[in-house]
Order: C-alpha cells, then structure tokens, then sequence
C-alpha cells in the first residue's frame, strides 16, 4: 500500500469508531493520525512501556499477549484489519499490561492520547464511540473467561472453527474451507490449549471424519456434524 496516496479521513470515516464524525473533524483528527508500517515480528510496544496513543490495523495481523518470566505466552487477541487496540491501557494513564507484536507485516494507524482527548473536549458524543469500542472488547474476553470455565478443549477449537464460517453458512451442510489466519501454536495459546492438545484434538476430528487439514486450512465437510460433536 501506498502511504504517500493514503486518504486518511476517508478510512477514518469508514471505521465504526469515526464513523459518526463530521467531515471537518475527521480532517482534523488524521492531520495527528500517523501510519506505522512493522515487519513480521517487530514489537509496536512492551510491558511497561508508555501508553500513548491508541492502533488501528490498517493491513496485517497484531498478536496482544503476556510473557511469563520463563518465557511461555499466552495468547489473549489477534487483531486484524479495522479493529483497534490499546485504547482501555491509553485512557488508564498506565503502563502497557501486555506486548503488541506484527505477526505478518503490518500497517498501522496510531491515533495519539493527546488528539483523541481534544476531540473529546469538542464533543463529548466522541467518548460514547471510545467506550463502545472498549465495551466490545471487554464483552469478548468474558465470553473467552466463560468459554475457559465451562467448556472442554474440543469445545473450544470446535466453537472456534465454527466462529470462523457461522456468519456466512450457519446453515450449510456442505463443506466448508476455513483458512487459519495464523500459526497453529498461535491459536492454541489463544484457545489456553497446548499445542499438542492442539494438534491432537484436531487429528482426532479428522479421523472421525469431520475435518480435513493441509497446512493452514482446515476443511470442514460437515458444519452440523462437527457442532453436535462439540456438544457431546
């Protein structure tokens, strides 16, 4: 992509955050809007680190997790393209609680503490879309808590998988190609399964023959098989 022709206010105005700003204040927003580009692997930011903006994926794939001290990660989001992260740690007036890293290369939007809270003096309506947006995040991670707490690891890929084709063939019996947007491992921390967990239960449902695998996809030849199996 060509940042030089990137017409900043109308990204901005597609995104549901800054969707419902007038055309003169999403002009003035993207003027301290700036655009970050990282390669695969590199940090955006760290532990500890100051926060003082907040991200929106533009293109790419962002991988949001904690370290232990012996270096284990836990997976707690991959966000993707039109979504944004970090805006709870920025309102805080904290530190970074967890690492943001590309996981493929990756443009960044990066709109600053400074311009987002100007804008809330402007018009105050600006915090309810902030806080919508902070609410969907929260709602998500309750549901991941409950989904730890009440359902089983098989569950938990199955209801992934499914997540991933529900929208569109919710009703279709046929077969379904559902491509794994990152690595294996990545999932499996993200799913608090282990990786040979992982690879087990997946192994297992090919073998009942309700999933085929190559590589990142995974071809689902039964959408309601494979939800009645989840829920034995």
């Amino acid at each position: 992509m060509n940042t030089e022709q990137f017409d900043m206010p109308r990204y901005l105005s597609v995104l549901p955050l800054f969707s419902n700003l007038s055309q003169l204040e999403r002009e003035r927003l993207a003027q301290s809007c700036q655009l970050k580009r990282f390669i695969r692997g590199d940090m955006v930011f760290r532990v500890g680190e100051e926060c003082d903006a907040f991200h929106v994926v533009v293109v790419g794939q962002i991988k949001l997790y904690v370290a232990s001290p012996s270096g284990h990660e836990k997976v707690i989001e991959i966000v993707g393209p039109g979504h944004s992260f970090a805006e709870a740690m920025m309102f805080l007036g904290m530190p970074c609680i967890l690492n943001a890293q590309a996981l493929v290369d990756t443009l960044l939007l990066r709109v600053s503490k400074q311009s987002v809270f100007s804008e809330i003096e402007r018009d105050p309506r600006f915090s309810m879309h902030m806080l919508a947006g902070i609410s969907r995040r929260l709602h998500g991670l309750v549901r991941d808590v409950e989904g730890y707490a009440l359902h089983s690891g098989m569950q938990r890929l199955i209801g992934y998988l499914l997540r991933e084709v529900e929208d569109e063939n919710a009703d279709r019996i046929g077969a379904v190609t559902v491509a794994l947007p990152v690595s294996k491992a990545t999932i499996a921390s993200r799913l608090s399964l282990t990786p040979e967990y992982f690879s087990r239960v997946l192994h297992e449902l090919e073998a009942e023959g309700l999933i085929e695998i190559d590589k990142r996809e995974v071809r689902i030849l039964d959408v309601q098989r494979l939800a009645s199996y989840g829920s034995h």
